[in-house]
């Protein structure tokens, strides 16, 4: 028999054999297929599976050496360990609170190999308790959500948004955009908030401050837009002209609180029991509140007077300036540069007030005016040059938003 027909022959003969095992006649023959080979869990880039695993948090005064020790981790060797990992992450630096994995051989008399210290939401670090002794960063992956979120004003922005199932931090966040356009501490019942924000995920968890994409706040009947935009000197917000909603003046000097009594000349003291002028604006929030500048300037009075208080004064330039009474401490000086935004003190009641409180007022050549019907010019709007690039950009987060708002309808 040649070759070739020792290969036919052979091949009939194979075939036979299957059909015989499988059986003839059967409408459902078995098929032999190779088992995969099982994956390996990955975890902080290691082979986690591997390893014998003990975890905890880092407890009141534990140190690396606390979590170490029991383990067989000679002192020598952890001062080793902190010494080459200090470009990397100083061991001094751990924190109470915060998760830590121990990782061992799977021998029959164990052998420590990685620690690892979850830094933050996203961040870790591996030491490596073999002979190099050293460390590394490590990232979780970051994944980022898109939302919008609608609603109508019934009681208070951060209220409203947490009976929604969203996070404070959105309302946070939408008032870092209109800090110089509404005060939020004076929104209505009927107003409305539409907002379409990002927001990074890391393992199944929302982490860090939402960022606000497009925004459309209606108060009073009147329309704020706000379109997210970089021009090259960093993210703002910008309305549907091209103007900036950032301007000279924050609306308020405390992020959120109740307006408690506003401007009167003819405003009743609860303190002194007769009618006398409030030249300021009363914004009532819990002692410890944050105080901020509500602009940039030079810090002319710092100090404690009977009827003030705790106050702080500023001069913004030769036109405008600003006080903040009733604090519970003071901290800024005279002299002091203050940016927009920096805090100066804390929320109190010291001086003629009967609970904590910030009197904020403000002061337009020499004389003390509302400043909540005071009208500022915005700051730098969107160069000529960037219309067109910018026109393009609210267009494509209008139809983003549309789109993402009916995916979450589904």
């Amino acid at each position: 028999m040649n070759k070739q027909g020792f290969l036919v022959v052979t091949g009939l003969a194979l075939i036979l054999a299957v059909t015989q095992q499988c059986g003839s006649g059967s409408s459902n023959p078995k098929i032999f297929t190779s088992e995969p080979e099982p994956k390996q869990l990955m975890r902080f880039g290691l082979i986690w599976d591997s390893l014998n695993v003990d975890s905890g948090v880092v407890k009141s005064g534990q140190t690396l050496s606390h979590l170490l020790d029991p383990y067989g981790i000679s002192p020598g060797q952890i001062a080793k360990l902190a010494a080459n990992s200090t470009k990397v992450y100083r061991v001094t630096s751990m924190r109470q609170g915060k998760q830590w994995w121990l990782g061992s051989s799977r021998d029959s008399v164990p052998v420590p190999l990685w620690i690892i210290y979850e830094r933050n939401n996203t961040d870790y670090i591996v030491f490596s308790l073999k002979d190099t002794l050293g460390a590394r960063l490590g990232t979780y992956p970051v994944d980022t959500v898109y939302r919008r979120v609608k609603g109508v004003i019934e009681n208070s922005l951060y209220l409203d948004l947490e009976n929604m199932g969203e996070s404070h931090l959105l309302a946070l966040s939408m008032s870092q955009v209109y800090d110089w356009t509404i005060d939020f501490s004076h929104v209505r019942k009927g107003d409305t908030f539409d907002a379409y924000y990002m927001q990074q995920k890391v393992n199944g968890e929302l982490v860090g401050m939402p960022e606000i994409l497009s925004s459309n706040f209606t108060h009073i009947g009147n329309e704020f837009k706000a379109y997210r935009f970089d021009q090259g000197a960093g993210v703002d917000w910008f309305d549907p002209t091209g103007a900036s909603l950032r301007k000279a003046f924050l609306k308020t000097p405390i992020e959120f609180g109740r307006m408690s009594s506003g401007f009167n000349k003819k405003r009743f003291h609860p303190v002194l029991k007769k009618v006398k002028a409030h030249l300021g604006t009363d914004y009532a929030a819990p002692t410890g509140t944050p105080i901020r500048a509500v602009g940039a300037g030079v810090v002319t009075k710092s100090e404690y007077k009977r009827n003030n208080g705790n106050y702080v004064k500023i001069r913004h330039n030769s036109t405008y300036e600003t006080q903040y009474l009733h604090m519970s401490k003071r901290l800024v000086k005279v002299g002091d540069v203050v940016k927009q935004g920096d805090v100066i003190g804390k929320v109190g009641s010291t001086g003629l007030a009967t609970g904590p409180h910030v009197c904020f007022r403000f002061w337009k050549h020499g004389e003390q005016v509302d400043h909540r019907r005071e009208s500022f010019p915005p700051d730098t709007p969107i160069r000529d040059e960037m219309m067109d690039e910018f026109a393009v950009e609210v267009v494509r987060l209008e139809l983003e938003a549309d789109s993402v708002f009916r995916l979450q309808g589904l």
